[in-house]
């Protein structure tokens, strides 16, 4: 699994970054490069499980991964433990499929610059199936995720 690292400088404080990341609207407005359905159910507290879903777009089926909430500092950092998918609404955590990459992990880190000013780092593992669609897809999220904590 390769290491794949993200970032980008946020004219907002760490708390509008937090709130464009975690809130339920803003999420799916960010995550919208990845899956233009995106969004999540369970909370961003330490110790939660959270399903990050969308729409397969081939068969129209709710499909995701399944997480755990390792780590919830706020609002410096989040540390996503992902260790299964959710395939036709279902949860698979045993699967061939899964243990290719599970569990992978996925943090994000809000570095304060200044008042106004933050770095928004996020760092992940990616499975060499996902890489070139994460390649494509965290730059524009980054830029929907500034333009979200900006407004």
């Amino acid at each position: 699994m390769k290491k794949l690292h993200y970032e980008i400088t946020i004219n907002a404080n760490r708390e509008k970054v937090w709130q464009a990341i975690t809130e339920d609207k803003n999420y799916r407005e960010w995550t919208s490069p990845f899956n233009m359905a995106s969004y999540f159910e369970g909370s961003w507290n330490e110790g939660n499980k959270i399903r990050f879903l969308g729409v397969d777009e081939k068969n129209n089926e709710i499909g995701g991964m399944l997480s755990l909430v390792e780590k919830s500092d706020h609002p410096s950092y989040i540390s996503l433990k992902h260790y299964g998918q959710i395939v036709k609404g279902k949860e698979d955590t045993t699967s061939e499929e899964v243990k290719k990459w599970a569990p992978s992990y996925e943090n994000y880190t809000l570095e304060k610059i200044s008042d106004n000013s933050t770095r928004f780092i996020s760092e992940l593992d990616s499975h060499d199936e996902w890489e070139e669609m994460l390649k494509n897809s965290w730059p524009k999220a980054l830029k929907k995720l500034k333009e979200i904590a900006e407004r």
